[in-house]
């Protein structure tokens, strides 16, 4: 009697069949593991040193590291799954992936630099600066490493935690596609949500939840977390290192920009940032289709396999 109350008590986070927690605390811990874990290095890093590039290099190292803690914590006690459920394979295929994503994020913003100057919304000033006492090409390894970094926990915590974690948890309850479906908007509207911050308007908000659906949908039809990473490492990095668009980074460029054209359009923000990342994502979903022949969710968004075992497990 007392064991059955104790199983009554931890039900609502506890999956006893399974032996692993609940599909929302399973979305949500590794968020949590990351931000009480890099913000005191953070806080103590920047409390401590002044140079950008020192702060962006240890800022960017401990980062890192509570990545991969996330990870492993993650596997081992939270999902109890093979790391390489996530989305990380890392095999030929994933690194070609990522390269993809990486070229077509290049792409989505040499079209947005062309747009800007044809418009008359930006002018050309330079080239080469933005990088203060660092000589440019350190300055810019670091703004890289660190963006890479950053970008890639987002998506493992966005996509390969919360994303699949929910579809997972749906799944039974709703039609798998559902599921999914489901899965896919509310990590949108938490990946909206976290980046709100930087807002000055709520319909900015709106590139933020677009952006999320992109690198959701990419990850929901390919299964893996390559094309997401990919794309988000150079997107960022290239819109502010290498065309100069990135309106709110402090960071060196290759062509430094003089922005005049209104917010709206031309923003970080802007409408035009806004249908381009929806080009990105169609030219993405147009690789997966040339790759693999077919379009549809793939099944390994709600696979779970015990790590104990090589069969599938109860989700």
């Amino acid at each position: 009697m007392v064991r059955g109350g104790f199983w009554l008590l931890v039900w609502p986070v506890w999956k006893r069949e399974a032996g692993r927690l609940r599909a929302p605390l399973r979305a949500v811990l590794p968020l949590l593991v990351t931000f009480f874990g890099f913000f005191p290095i953070q806080e103590a890093v920047r409390g401590r040193f002044e140079q950008k590039a020192v702060v962006g290099s240890l800022e960017a190292t401990g980062l890192l590291a509570v990545l991969l803690l996330a990870i492993f914590i993650s596997s081992r006690l939270f999902d109890r799954r093979p790391i390489r459920e996530y989305g990380f394979s890392f095999d030929r295929e994933w690194l070609r992936s990522f390269a993809v994503g990486g070229a077509i994020a290049t792409l989505v913003n040499a079209g947005t630099l062309v747009v800007a100057l044809a418009a008359g919304w930006a002018t050309v000033s330079g080239f080469t600066g933005g990088n203060g006492p660092l000589p440019f090409l350190p300055a810019v390894l670091v703004v890289f490493a660190y963006i890479a970094v950053a970008a890639s926990w987002e998506e493992f915590f966005m996509r390969g935690g919360m994303l699949k974690n929910l579809a997972e948890g749906a799944n039974g309850y709703l039609p798998r596609s559902i599921a999914v479906v489901l899965a896919l908007v509310l990590s949108s509207a938490v990946f909206a949500f976290l980046h709100s911050g930087k807002l000055t308007h709520p319909s900015q908000a709106v590139y933020y939840l677009v952006a999320g659906l992109v690198l959701g949908t990419v990850y929901v039809l390919s299964g893996e977390l390559a094309l997401p990473i990919g794309f988000h490492v150079f997107y960022n990095f290239t819109m502010a290192t290498v065309f100069g668009l990135g309106v709110s980074q402090d960071s060196p460029a290759v062509i430094l920009l003089n922005t005049t054209g209104p917010a709206f359009w031309i923003g970080e923000e802007g409408l035009a940032r806004v249908v381009f990342a929806i080009v990105g994502g169609g030219l993405m979903i147009g690789y997966i289709y040339w790759r693999d022949g077919e379009l549809g969710f793939d099944d390994r968004i709600t696979q779970w396999t015990p790590r104990t075992s090589q069969s599938g497990g109860d989700r």
